[in-house]
């Protein structure tokens, strides 16, 4: 029989449990039928058959980003304006992107921006800097973590808040000598960014993901988990397998934070897995802890370094949930089939989730459960032993680790550096601990993670101890098999074996044998998902 897709000519890494490596591999249907070498290979070529040429580079299987935002991002790339350190790197930049572009738009429409931070890009500007860059339009300025943003005097206005409102459950107007300092935090940010994404439609979505989909597959993604899914985009997802529009594999985490959306799933009786290899329910998720990079995410120790005018001093970061209350609807989740995702960054927030998790097993035990720690960056010795005895995964912010690790050690001293992402201690220990971008968070790209996790250094030089380091085939272990695992998706994708989906990435340098400190600049010279080549170089 004659297979629809051969590879010859590769370095394949399948990333199976033997460490299998060949030359060749040939799919039908969309997955695996065969691999080998190029002659064996060759014997399953017809005339219908698309033959792609890896001329001796690195194989892998493709990228599984385990935890993102696709449906925000989607929005972002459409109408929001980026202003990453790339973009701007001073104040005064920062300041004439947003005079550029409030005077682009049309009257009444706010202002929205984008992975801004502070650390890279010259500090916050002043309330007066961004009424006078605004032109009087409202403006809203979400920083990098996503946790934390700026809003302009018209923007506060808009949303019928001032000086003497009260902070929200959960999230705080930051103020200095009593006046608003611009700077929002957790849930105070989340009424900003409702009344930014309010006329949002699912077209908007589905429109945007087109170009989610092309930068996930220029960088090997072929699949990726939606955090925090809200209905709007579960539904946008939908409506574009319905029409045949996805090029890659989308897993929904359903959100919390969209308060019917997890009792309609329980009431309907829809459990983990529903859907197909394309778009498939993977669990739901809540999100209790915040950002390090922000000062906002929960420890038990204060923070250090210079505290942002208006925090509280000490500072020991911020809750989001009763533990009583996301105790009560972990536990109805998992009960009903769901697999239980809960945000942990700090090692309070950690415990915290750990805490929820632990009571909603005890509820209604089962062995393999999966329950994930989001996140879950500083994993100090007795969280890692407490990951360890419950059995659950250590889903890793590995993306913070280049793009946040400067502000991590700022935050929390060098020292702390030997307990955040500490993937040599997990894998050494036996815990799951698939690694995930967070993009709109971070960028899109895996490659400068990876890097990091091999090398413990950002490509700006930071240091994040090298004792946490783990070789290339351990961090490429993360973002393929494991991030499959974590899905409960390791029969269909995360290794190229017979069988399994025809998804893989053919990369510009050998990022296993080669020199760690090139793995940061790695291009993918094409993606093959379900036997289909949805991206060159």
């Amino acid at each position: 029989m004659n297979a629809d897709f051969v590879l010859l000519g590769g370095r394949i890494a399948t990333m199976d449990a033997a460490g299998t490596e060949c030359s060749a591999l040939a799919a039908l249907h969309g997955r695996i039928v065969a691999l080998g070498t190029d002659d064996a290979m060759r014997q399953h070529i017809g005339p219908g058959t698309t033959v792609l040429q890896a001329e001796g580079r690195r194989v892998l299987p493709g990228i599984v980003d385990s935890h993102a935002h696709p449906d925000a991002y989607a929005i972002r790339l459409r109408a929001w304006t980026l202003v990453s350190p790339d973009r701007v790197r001073t104040r005064d930049e920062l300041l004439a992107t947003i005079r550029r572009r409030c005077a682009e738009l049309p009257p009444g429409r706010w202002a929205a921006f984008y992975r801004l931070n502070e650390r890279q890009s010259g500090g916050y500007p002043t309330l007066d800097e961004l009424d006078a860059a605004s032109g009087g339009r409202p403006l809203f300025i979400l920083r990098t973590d996503g946790h934390l943003g700026l809003a302009n005097r018209a923007a506060f206005a808009a949303c019928g808040i001032d000086a003497t409102t009260p902070d929200p459950p959960f999230g705080r107007f930051d103020k200095l000598d009593g006046k608003l300092t611009g700077l929002v935090r957790e849930t105070a940010a989340h009424i900003f960014l409702n009344a930014v994404h309010g006329q949002d439609s699912e077209a908007d979505i589905a429109e945007g993901m087109e170009l989610v989909q092309d930068q996930c597959l220029a960088a090997g993604i072929t699949s990726v988990a939606n955090s925090l899914c809200p209905a709007k985009a579960i539904r946008a997802y939908q409506r574009m397998r319905r029409e045949g529009r996805w090029r890659m594999r989308m897993g929904i985490i359903a959100s919390g934070r969209d308060e019917p959306l997890i009792p309609h799933l329980i009431g309907a009786g829809i459990r983990s897995g529903f859907g197909d290899e394309w778009v498939r329910l993977v669990g739901v998720e809540w999100c209790p802890d915040c950002s390090t990079s922000g000062r906002t995410a929960a420890y038990w120790e204060p923070y250090v370094g210079t505290p942002i005018p208006g925090e509280p001093v000490p500072n020991t970061g911020m809750l989001l949930y009763e533990k009583e209350d996301l105790t009560r609807r972990a536990t109805a989740a998992h009960e009903a089939g769901l697999q239980v995702m809960i945000e942990g960054v700090g090692d309070r927030g950690i415990d915290f989730a750990l805490d929820v998790m632990e009571a909603a097993l005890a509820a209604h035990p089962v062995a393999d459960h999966r329950m994930r720690v989001e996140h879950c960056c500083y994993v100090t010795p007795p969280i890692l032993d407490r990951l360890r005895r419950g059995g659950f995964v250590d889903s890793s912010a590995t993306g913070f680790m280049d793009e946040l690790g400067e502000a991590y050690a700022a935050n929390r001293g060098q020292d702390a550096m030997r307990w955040m992402w500490p993937h040599r201690s997990l894998i050494d220990a036996g815990v799951p601990a698939p690694g995930h971008s967070d993009f709109a968070v971070c960028r899109v790209s895996p490659w400068t993670a990876i890097a990091a996790m091999v090398n413990r250094r950002t490509t700006t030089g930071a240091d994040l101890d090298a004792r946490e380091a783990v070789t290339p085939r351990e961090a490429l272990r993360a973002y393929t098999w494991l991030g499959a695992w974590a899905q409960r998706e390791e029969d269909e994708k995360g290794s190229l074996e017979p069988g399994k989906l025809a998804d893989l990435v053919v990369l510009d340098r050998d990022v296993l044998e080669g020199d760690p400190s090139a793995i940061a600049g790695t291009q993918v010279v094409a993606t093959v998902v379900g036997g289909m080549i949805r991206h060159r170089m």
